[in-house]
């Protein structure tokens, strides 16, 4: 009797939301959603400043720890919708910790969809965590006669594989989770060519790819606004002043790597400057990075004459292991080599890459389908990379083109040297891969996202 009723129950909410389902959807509006940090997710930022530029009203839903891009706060058409973090569920075994953060989530998020305006679309980053949100998105799309679109970034059940084994019943459930709730979808994005055709021949989904591009904002930086950063970073790190002082410049508007005339107000490079070294993480594995920088090789090199720069390593980002990494920093012995962690201001970050001299990524895909945003974001301010091999990499970073591509520490060791000999030369590998960048002429992600996201949606209504 009680299978009948639960039946009967969840067969009539099915008949009310299909009846729904067939009235027209909000004119204009859609909703952005993204069961993480707003401000840690540029993609879905990046979704929502298009629609806005084409007039779509844009309810961007997802967790607001960390600001998003001021061109975002500052946008008419745009309207940040909040959803509290869940925290301290932390009662019996982790099973059920797990199911019950699953229950109050798909709750949470329910209720959220379900109280902003009536959206066109539901434009849903699946990223993981992906359980619950394609399916609470989905009820939520049928219950506002909405469609539904995934933008697939990487798959739930490889992250979860990582640390439970593909076997886990648990990776199991969460893969046919996906490949149930991600057919239901009405269109489907992807990052990748790789996982367009992994979702077709495993899913049997049909996506379109739409590489990550960066926004127009991600470009080399000028050299009076480098200083300018530069002179805002010293105050509180110590790399970015001056290691020598003149007896007479003491207070000089110098930084490590620039200084301004004190005459003309010209800004200059500063001579015997270091070179700066970039790397955004999640702080989950910097093992092949501190194994570099705690190498004695590079400081042996300076002491026996080889013409290297001082590095100046700079590592932005969140993560668990933030404190743990900066304790092993911490304790390293180096003459030539500096380390900086700060966490930069959204508009802060693109200047520092465009100021920056070469990029680090220690990225790695638990799925091998998905490729590090901060490499494209790096590659619009024409900063080369050196990139920790994965399977699909190479449709993004060409080796030997612009950048290089590596597989443990040694070699990273091998290219650092390789790339800073006779710094700042314009005659090696470095300042070629820039060139080549600079030739590309690669599509920005408004060129990108009208050409093939655009016609989704059809006209404005």
């Amino acid at each position: 009797a009680l299978c009948a009723a639960v039946t009967g129950a969840v067969a009539a909410l099915l008949v009310l939301l299909l009846w729904r389902r067939r009235r027209a959807g909000g004119a204009g509006r859609v909703c952005v959603a993204v069961l993480g940090d707003l401000g840690r997710s540029p993609r879905m930022q990046y979704h929502a400043l298009s629609l806005a530029r084409h007039g779509r009203e844009v309810a961007l839903l997802g967790y607001l720890q960390t600001r998003p891009h001021p061109d975002v706060l500052h946008s008419e058409n745009i309207r940040l919708v909040p959803v509290a973090e869940l925290r301290g569920l932390r009662v019996g075994p982790k099973l059920f910790q797990y199911v019950l953060k699953v229950l109050v989530q798909s709750v949470q998020l329910l209720y959220t969809l379900l109280r902003i305006d009536q959206p066109s679309y539901i434009l849903l980053q699946q990223n993981p965590p992906g359980l619950p949100s394609i399916a609470v998105a989905w009820v939520a799309g049928l219950w506002w006669g909405s469609k539904l679109i995934i933008d697939w970034h990487n798959y739930g059940y490889t992250i979860m594989s990582l640390s439970h084994g593909r076997s886990h019943p648990l990776v199991l459930i969460a893969k046919w989770y996906e490949k149930l709730f991600g057919r239901l979808s009405d269109y489907n994005l992807c990052v990748t060519d790789a996982m367009k055709k992994d979702l077709w021949v495993n899913f049997k989904i049909k996506a379109v790819t739409l590489y990550d591009k960066p926004a127009s904002y991600f470009k080399e930086t000028p050299l009076d606004l480098q200083h300018s950063l530069y002179m805002k970073l010293a105050k509180d790190y110590e790399p970015f002043r001056p290691r020598y002082y003149r007896a007479a410049g003491a207070g000089a508007d110098r930084s490590a790597f620039t200084e301004r005339d004190s005459t003309s107000g010209t800004v200059l490079r500063a001579r015997a400057r270091p070179a700066l070294l970039i790397s955004s993480t999640s702080w989950t594995d910097l093992s092949a990075l501190t194994s570099v920088l705690s190498s004695p090789d590079y400081e042996r090199f300076i002491k026996e004459g080889a013409k290297l720069p001082a590095l100046v390593c700079v590592i932005t980002g969140k993560g668990p292991l933030k404190d743990y990494y900066n304790g092993l920093i911490q304790k390293l012995d180096l003459k030539h080599i500096q380390i900086c962690t700060p966490w930069l201001e959204a508009e802060d970050y693109p200047l520092l890459l465009g100021s920056a001299d070469l990029g680090v990524c220690l990225h790695k895909s638990s799925s091998g389908l998905d490729l590090p945003m901060k490499v494209v974001d790096m590659f619009g301010c024409c900063l080369p990379v050196c990139a920790i091999h994965f399977e699909c990499l190479h449709e993004l970073v060409k080796h030997n083109e612009n950048g290089l591509i590596f597989r443990d520490s040694q070699e990273l060791a091998e290219q650092l040297k390789m790339l800073f000999l006779d710094f700042p030369s314009l005659e090696g590998k470095l300042h070629s891969f820039r060139e080549n960048l600079r030739a590309s002429q690669q599509l920005r992600w408004d060129q990108s996202w009208d050409q093939i996201v655009l016609p989704l949606l059809g006209n404005k209504e």
